[in-house]
């Protein structure tokens, strides 16, 4: 069979799967048994499958996913958080925008220690949203920030999707890690630019209020206890990795230590939260393991029955430019973006896309920044938005979702210009990986 009927039939069943209603993980595995059975040798086929897919999620650095995700869910369920974005709020004076730069300060923070995007947007919306109603800040302007500076987790580590990214596209991580911090600060730089700006213009949107008055050490002192700290925590993951003292394995294992004594110290760590933290994190854990598994085994099917070789022959041969087809790639990923999520968006186009990438000479840590990005821009694309559906349930009841999606839109074309300018200086998401290697 020629490779372009066995892609057509390998990515039909898929959709068709999915359509029936089986959840994607079961889905992939459905059409990775049927393709092992037709295209790599019948039940020896099904065998070698299900050995490749235990080797996948045997590796040690697949270990960082269930300590990232665990420091996310010690820091939501005990509270820290909270407190952490309570001290931003005291931090910043009396501007325009006041609590929508508070969530884009506080969420940028809260990124750098979750690495979750629904609990960033949980909590920046449970936390501040109310309050910005009561000041009769504009949903234009209350929403917006929340969605945006949600998805950020997306980009800081520790973050759980860019380990996932990496396993299983083949791509350092620890490089790909490091390499998404300066354009998530790039990104949260534009978010509070064009709040500030925009109140300006239109202060109306966001009224100005008066604030309880505060000394300076009143301001200074709950950030000092409630936020350097943490970031300290940051530190350790993140300097480790760039200094060469410890692998992102070692690195994450350091930070889950350093979380758990920091809830300890401030004396929020009880059995309960602990176990649901624990709970929640087998809960993604296994989930995350069972995705990995599907898409290294449909890679393989793809690569055995020479679909890879043969799209990527395609490609090149089109005469299509590199960066024709490199726009082409991300306009497929947010296309899929406005119905599907984004482990799903994965784990069907990177099977198809590094090779393209590897073959066309792209640096593969440069690109994977480049598709978390886009990944992050999708969370927040409508119709089916994840992060849009986690702040409807944390707005008030009247809040509708044009309103919402209307307030996210320029958020949206802020991130596609940082998209663009990734691809015009790629360089920037290479400066950090780059002290790494030396």
């Amino acid at each position: 069979m020629d490779w372009y009927y066995i892609l057509l039939t390998l990515i039909g069943g898929l959709v068709f799967f999915m359509l029936l209603g089986l959840p994607v993980v079961f889905a992939f595995f459905t059409v990775n048994l049927i393709g092992a059975f037709f295209f790599m040798g019948g039940l020896e086929g099904i065998i070698q499958l299900v050995k490749n897919a235990v080797y996948s999620v045997q590796s040690f650095t697949l270990l960082p996913i269930p300590l990232f995700i665990f420091m996310g869910e010690i820091m939501f369920h005990t509270g820290i958080a909270s407190r952490a974005i309570d001290a931003v709020d005291k931090l910043i004076a009396k501007v325009p925008g006041r609590l929508s730069l508070v969530a884009i300060v506080g969420g940028t923070i809260f990124s750098s220690l979750s690495g979750s995007t629904i609990a960033n947007t949980a909590i920046l919306g449970s936390t501040l949203l109310p309050e910005m109603y009561k000041r009769g800040y504009s949903p234009s302007i209350s929403i917006g920030p929340i969605v945006a500076t949600g998805g950020i987790a997306m980009l800081i580590p520790p973050s759980a999707l860019a380990v996932l990214l990496g396993s299983i596209a083949q791509i350092p991580i620890g490089d790909l890690l490091v390499a998404s911090i300066i354009p998530a600060l790039i990104l949260a730089s534009m978010f509070f630019a064009y709040v500030i700006i925009r109140c300006q213009i239109n202060p109306e949107i966001a009224p100005s209020y008066d604030i309880s008055a505060m000394t300076l050490s009143e301001r200074l002192l709950p950030f000092v206890k409630y936020v350097l700290p943490l970031m300290g925590i940051f530190i350790v993951v993140v300097g480790s990795i760039i200094g060469g003292v410890a692998t992102p394995t070692e690195s994450a294992a350091l930070g889950a230590v350093a979380t758990l004594l920091a809830a300890l110290a401030y004396r929020k760590l009880s059995w309960a939260n602990f176990v649901v933290s624990t709970t929640q994190t087998l809960r993604f854990t296994v989930m995350t393991l069972f995705i990995i598994c599907g898409s290294i085994t449909f890679s393989q099917i793809l690569a055995f029955s020479e679909a890879t070789t043969g799209l990527t022959s395609l490609v090149v041969d089109s005469d299509m430019r590199p960066l024709a087809i490199l726009i082409g790639m991300l306009l497929i990923l947010m296309f899929l973006g406005c119905f599907m999520d984004q482990v799903s968006m994965m784990m069907i186009t990177i099977p198809i896309f590094m090779p393209l990438v590897e073959h066309l000479g792209f640096n593969v840590i440069w690109f994977g920044v480049l598709m978390l990005l886009v990944l992050e821009i999708s969370l927040a694309t409508p119709p089916f938005g994840l992060l849009l559906f986690v702040v409807k349930g944390a707005a008030p009841d009247n809040t509708t979702m044009q309103e919402i999606i209307f307030s996210v839109l320029p958020f949206i074309l802020l991130a596609m210009l940082l998209v663009v300018l990734l691809i015009v200086v790629p360089e920037i998401t290479l400066i950090l990986p780059n002290l790494i290697s030396r």
